[in-house]
């Protein structure tokens, strides 16, 4: 009995075994087809150009990123590193320094320009005649100056008495000219605000006080008219200078962080940034119609004294107040270091011409050098054995 339950059992434990190879067999398979299926998936998008490509493009960034060579670097020199981006901050805080003393040579030099600005504030306006020896200037155009200068002595006696009678004060329309002139003034000029520009008498540059935060202002000067009882509209531009504590390598210098308007007292009627509309309601109860008149922001230059306001609480703005506050911190600039020092030459357009012809110039290189780059392309194309 006890030799046939040996029996049995050996029985047992061989089948058992079977079993077990079997299903061993089965895994390693089974196993060997899931291999087999990603090694022929691997193949055909290895076969994809597109996938290769951007591959490559991968590597190649990756190549030739900054930060992944850094990373490379060994503990010690990355230390070192570290100690030159310190350098780095303690430098822009210099800088900071440096264009601070900038601003008060700005404040010191604007006294001196004044008493210029105040005898062209006078020729314009027709305040004070300028003498012979102040009104003679040397132009490069001399010679076809003179030509139309002898043709102006033949007009016919009547022309010149009529042009004598003709009583021109100052310069006429002087401002207003170079917000026609000026393609970013133009864009903002609507045609009911060129009646009260025609008023401008003068533009001021007002700079912060020393020991103030650094701004500057401007000032439109204007003369009694139709439209609104002050005098002088201004507008306050707010500067930083000094590095920003979480982006310290971004400072480029001063920037313009803030500004503010003032207030238009406007005449009766007379307000150009709004409108009125009629609008048409409906009673949902009665059905009877009634017709409502509300007022709507109207594009005029005068909004340029109604800036958006930088928000102190830390929130952002929406990418068109940004935009929009972007564009009036360009224009306060642009008024500050182009049109107040050298309005004249807006006036005559040179200043334009010059500015047109710089850019002209910059695009003429640019053009050069894809040119030549383009051509550098071809040559290695040509010498390129495979091609």
């Amino acid at each position: 009995m006890y030799l046939h339950q040996g029996m049995v059992d050996t029985g047992t434990q061989m089948a058992d075994n079977s079993k077990t190879e079997d299903t061993a067999s089965d895994s390693v398979e089974a196993a060997k087809n899931a291999s087999d299926k990603k090694e022929k998936l691997a193949d055909q998008v290895m076969q994809n150009p597109q996938v290769l490509a951007a591959l490559q493009e991968r590597l190649d960034n990756t190549a030739l990123t900054p930060s992944s060579y850094i990373e490379t670097l060994p503990k010690a020199v990355k230390r070192r590193i570290d100690a030159l981006k310190q350098l780095q901050v303690k430098c822009a805080h210099i800088e900071a320094k440096f264009y601070e003393e900038v601003h008060d040579l700005e404040r010191k030099y604007a006294a001196l320009y004044q008493p210029l600005f105040d005898k062209r504030r006078e020729f314009i306006n027709g305040e004070a005649e300028p003498t012979d020896a102040e009104s003679e200037w040397h132009s490069e155009n001399e010679e076809e100056e003179k030509l139309a200068g002898d043709l102006k002595n033949v007009v016919v006696i009547e022309e010149k008495a009529e042009a004598e009678e003709t009583n021109v004060k100052g310069i006429p329309d002087f401002w207003f000219t170079i917000f026609r002139n000026v393609d970013m003034l133009s864009e903002l000029v609507q045609e009911y605000d060129e009646p009260i520009l025609k008023h401008l008498q003068d533009i001021k540059v007002k700079f912060s006080e020393p020991g103030q935060p650094m701004s500057f202002s401007l000032e439109f000067h204007f003369g009694p008219n139709d439209y609104f009882s002050n005098s002088v509209l201004t507008k306050t531009y707010k500067m930083k200078s000094e590095p920003d504590k979480t982006d310290p390598f971004s400072f480029e210098g001063p920037e313009i962080v803030d500004c503010e308007g003032c207030t238009i007292d406007w005449k009766k009627g007379k307000n150009v940034t709004v409108k009125t509309i009629k609008k048409k309601q409906k009673h949902k109860g009665r059905g009877t119609v009634r017709t409502i008149t509300k007022q709507v922001p109207n594009d005029s230059f005068f909004n340029f004294f109604s800036p958006i306001k930088v928000s102190g609480d830390g929130e952002s703005l929406d990418e068109d107040s940004e935009f929009t506050l972007a564009a009036d911190f360009e224009i306060g600039h642009f008024f500050r270091e182009r049109i107040v020092p050298r309005a004249v030459l807006y006036f005559t357009g040179e200043a334009i011409e010059d500015d047109d012809n710089f850019e002209e110039g910059e695009e003429g290189e640019e053009e050069e050098l894809e040119g030549e780059e383009e051509g550098e392309e071809e040559e290695d194309a040509e010498s390129d054995p495979k091609v």
